[in-house]
């Protein structure tokens, strides 16, 4: 069976941060807590926190603005996180609203309602709660049939998914699948880090994963092949979990935010990815300079043309591996599909393309696709 994506959502929230705002608030942060502890750190006991800049963030990632649920929050130097209203059990959650809203538009261009989906996996970074599963919120939110269920990759959910979705279709288990990525990352940035402040936004995409011979969307990619792997790092690590709050610490303690020893993932990742994709080609016998498109997860711009580099053995032109690291920041495994989303124009029937994420785990996902 030939399976494609054939409708894919994007939503995003109203706020946004550009990089003069998050600058001028983290300093705000820096010099009070310099002034507060000034004689702790005359005496050596603490260290003195450096201010930020918009130039080392561009130069650092490429990243000028991104989308987040509350600005406010966030920018405020007293809290630096975004504030989330509290919601009764009987209302949709805030990452199943915004599945929803993403879901809905893949519908649209697929061409379908909730009604038509028997499957829908909630896959993102961090997950509201426990349970009940997000999957089954939205689930029953469009209407859909069949089973949902939650998973968690890190910034490889997406990829990860949409290999399940496509097992789940060839085995018969279900006859369309939702795929859907809320990702809420402000959440887990540690805004007083200035190593780290600037990386993440808001967003949520959606795919719908159907048999070839059912679709009848304008706008279709067939999967040819995807491949998965992980390795154990502790090069990207979040701490926090269920059990944090039993181990009488701080729930506020900076190893239960995003935290990432940089420079050792750019080491470890770039390799690591590259030729799991040429790997993936050569089992294919399709040759990387077939590629006419490389939607890459929106990390880090240098990370991304070096990986780029790499597969197609020259510079990738800006239309070969569009980034959108400028306006979105990183979102996760929302990333990659979001390029996917902004960046399916101008390609003819046929044309070999690539889907491929990398984050925590390490993870790495690639999917190759052929536009119907």
């Amino acid at each position: 069976m030939n399976t494609v994506i054939s409708g894919v959502g994007l939503y995003t929230p109203i706020d946004t941060i550009n990089n003069d705002e998050l600058v001028e608030s983290f300093n705000r942060f820096v010099a009070d807590y310099n002034e507060q502890n000034s004689a702790d750190i005359a005496q050596g006991e603490l260290t003195e926190l450096q201010p930020s800049s918009t130039a080392f963030i561009d130069k650092a990632s490429g990243i000028l603005s991104r989308y987040v649920i509350d600005k406010q929050g966030i920018l405020d130097p007293k809290r630096m996180k975004p504030y989330v209203a509290p919601r009764a059990n009987d209302s949709l959650s805030l990452q199943a609203e915004m599945a929803v809203k993403a879901a809905q538009l893949a519908l649209d261009e697929a061409g379908l309602s909730g009604a038509d989906l028997d499957c829908v996996i909630v896959a993102c970074s961090n997950l509201q709660r426990a349970y009940p599963a997000v999957a089954i919120e939205v689930q029953q939110a469009l209407g859909a049939g069949g089973f949902a269920f939650d998973m968690n990759v890190a910034c490889s959910s997406a990829t990860f998914a949409l290999q399940l979705a496509d097992n789940t279709l060839q085995a018969g288990s279900a006859s369309r699948v939702l795929v859907v990525n809320p990702e809420i990352c402000s959440a887990h940035l540690n805004y007083r880090d200035r190593d780290s402040h600037f990386i993440f936004g808001d967003a949520c995409t959606a795919m719908i994963v159907e048999p070839e011979d059912a679709a009848h969307s304008p706008r279709q990619f067939r999967i040819l092949g995807t491949r998965l792997k992980t390795a154990f790092s502790n090069n990207i690590r979040n701490n926090f979990g269920f059990l944090t709050k039993c181990e009488d610490r701080s729930l506020d303690a900076p190893d239960t935010y995003f935290v990432q020893q940089g420079r050792k993932v750019f080491k470890d990742v770039v390799p690591m990815v590259a030729d799991l994709i040429l790997d993936h080609l050569n089992s294919l016998k399709l040759p990387p300079s077939d590629l006419r498109r490389l939607w890459l997860h929106q990390a880090n711009i240098n990370m991304n043309s070096l990986i780029a580099r790499k597969v197609l053995g020259r510079d990738p032109t800006q239309d070969e591996a569009p980034t959108i690291l400028h306006e979105f920041g990183n979102t996760s495994s929302a990333a990659s599909i979001i390029a996917f989303e902004r960046y399916r124009d101008g390609l003819e029937s046929g044309d070999l393309c690539l889907l491929s994420s990398f984050g925590a785990g390490y993870s790495v996902g690639s999917v190759v696709l052929r536009k119907v």
